[in-house]
């Protein structure tokens, strides 16, 4: 079965990160929750669709968010 393309939104230090499940590296960084979400819907968007997943500040998941492309 194939795994879901996928953008986690996840804290970090003072701020907030883009970043792809096993990805070293983050997509992008950005000061709030909200403009991780609409960055990574942009990323996922232009790549015909998958789910923002979205995490709490104590980093729970706390809910996924599928985008369509």
């Amino acid at each position: 079965m194939n795994r879901p393309n996928e953008c986690h939104v996840i804290p970090s230090g003072g701020g907030w990160q883009v970043k792809r499940p096993g990805a070293p590296r983050a997509s992008a960084t950005v000061g709030t929750q909200r403009e991780g979400v609409a960055r990574a819907r942009e990323i996922l968007r232009a790549e015909g669709g998958g789910e923002v997943v979205i995490h709490q500040p104590g980093g729970a998941i706390r809910r996924p968010d599928a985008q369509s492309g």
